[in-house]
């Protein structure tokens, strides 16, 4: 079936020509209520991102996310392997949320919050509008000969975008291996940590790329959340969308013409001027409804505006409105569907809220040594040896460590000292012997309870099994 004449541009995205070669895209630069609300925003958030690996609060680090080491810190609380389930309830919470907020509100978290769309837009696009200037002068300076000027402009806004690329870098360095080891490795020499200066490197030329060259791509091919739209919008959904029923009417489109009362004669408020389209960063019309390559940036809502405002006409011919507002006036209703999200969003965050209150500060495990048997000694003392592990999730070192039998009469003996430490985010381990009278095994393989004590205070319980010799009845 042929795509009707007005439904074509959903054949290909904004960024391609019918020759399906790259269009690039020259945004005019930005102006209003929106883009200053939205860049308040983004330098908020831009001053959180570059500092919160170099931030500590009691010894951690504000965050922090070192796969290698397995070792998390999510608002300077540590996290541990032992704690995977705290981070999987957290991951899910965290997709019920974007799935709440993109039902109700689209894609507002890529336009506002996204890092990629902030960096591009307020840095990186920033630094282009002061080398190259405006749209004009960047679509003449693309189409110019390679002169002076345009060598010269090339070369400080490459090295420019460089050098931030490489700030970035190290600052996503820090985020995966600690904020102190990359400030400990630049003021070292490089090449005495050869492989991480590589790895920089290759971050460095990966942002690079990214917000040099590859830009709003990033939104329209790579990113996932662009996809997932698809299938969470609806026509109660709010998003950055053009007024058809104001701007079209019965006549459509027209341009503009001083003193003529558009409404009386059926033509829509919409005077086919383009400013939404060239203020676009992806180089879509807004025009022609919601589109995947929108990231509800508002720039084109602050330009509409503009030009309703010049010409005495009421703003808001591009809002933010849902489907349903715009065609029959309705306003914003809150929905069984988003209701149901929201339901489960409660629930998720009340467990992982009350999973972190009783989340222990020290973890212990001990475990029988593979291979052993049980020993027998004299007095019917059935001795069996383990090996323990205990972590120590907090900020101080915790002195006088010691076990106790719970569940049974027995003695535990260290192999070391018998009163150890367990250092702060740290873990101590060794070798025990557990010793119970044969009197009390009621089984050949039983289920023994033990205590952590500081300082004769309880800390944390452990189970593990006993083995000793069969008994007849």
């Amino acid at each position: 079936m042929e795509t009707p004449e007005n439904e074509k541009f959903r054949d290909s995205i904004g960024t391609v020509n019918k020759e399906g070669k790259r269009s690039w895209v020259f945004p005019k630069k930005p102006s209003g209520k929106y883009y200053k609300y939205r860049s308040y925003v983004s330098y908020f958030l831009l001053a959180f991102l570059l500092s919160a690996p170099f931030i500590k609060i009691n010894g951690n680090q504000f965050l922090l996310f070192n796969v290698l080491e397995r070792r998390f810190n999510i608002f300077s609380f540590p996290f541990w392997p032992q704690d995977f389930h705290l981070l999987v309830i957290s991951m899910i919470t965290g997709v019920v949320f974007v799935i709440l907020f993109t039902v109700v509100f689209g894609r507002l978290f890529c336009g506002w919050i996204c890092p990629q769309t902030i960096f591009l837009e307020m840095v990186f696009r920033k630094i282009e509008y002061w080398i190259d200037g405006d749209r004009g002068k960047q679509i003449r300076l693309d189409k110019q000969p390679w002169n002076a000027e345009k060598i010269r402009k090339r070369l400080l806004k490459w090295f420019v975008f460089f050098v931030i690329s490489f700030i970035i870098a190290n600052v996503f360095l820090a985020y995966l291996i600690g904020g102190d080891t990359v400030i400990n490795y630049i003021t070292g020499n490089p090449l005495d940590n050869i492989n991480t200066l590589i790895s920089l490197i290759i971050f460095t030329c990966v942002f690079y790329f990214v917000f040099a060259w590859f830009r709003e791509q990033v939104c329209i091919i790579a990113c996932p959340y662009g996809r997932l739209q698809g299938v969470l919008l609806d026509n109660k959904t709010i998003n950055v969308a053009y007024d058809y029923k104001r701007g079209e009417r019965e006549q459509g489109r027209s341009k503009f013409k001083k003193n003529e009362d558009r409404e009386a004669l059926g033509k829509g408020d919409c005077i086919d001027c383009k400013q939404c389209v060239v203020v676009c960063p992806t180089g879509i019309d807004i025009r022609n409804g919601t589109q995947l390559e929108c990231v509800n940036c508002t720039a084109c809502i602050d330009e509409c505006d503009h030009i309703m405002e010049s010409i005495n006409l009421p703003k808001g011919l591009i809002r933010y409105a849902s489907e349903e507002n715009i065609t029959k006036k309705k306003p914003f209703e809150f929905t069984a569907r988003m209701k149901g999200y929201s339901a489960v969003l409660l629930i998720l965050t009340g467990i992982l809220v009350g999973m972190l209150f009783l989340r222990n500060d020290v973890e212990a495990r001990i475990l029988r040594l593979p291979g052993q048997l049980y020993q027998q000694k004299e007095n019917n003392i059935i001795s069996n040896v383990y090996t323990f592990k205990v972590i120590n999730k907090t900020t101080k070192d915790i002195e006088n460590v010691s076990y106790k039998l719970l569940s049974h009469k027995g003695k535990i003996q260290l192999v070391s000292n018998q009163n150890f430490i367990i250092p702060k985010q740290g873990l101590a381990e060794g070798t025990l012997f557990i010793e119970i009278n044969k009197s009390v095994l009621k089984d050949d393989n039983v289920d023994i309870e033990i205590g952590v004590f500081s300082n004769d205070e309880l800390l944390e319980t452990t189970k593990t099994n006993f083995l000793g010799p069969r008994t007849y009845k």
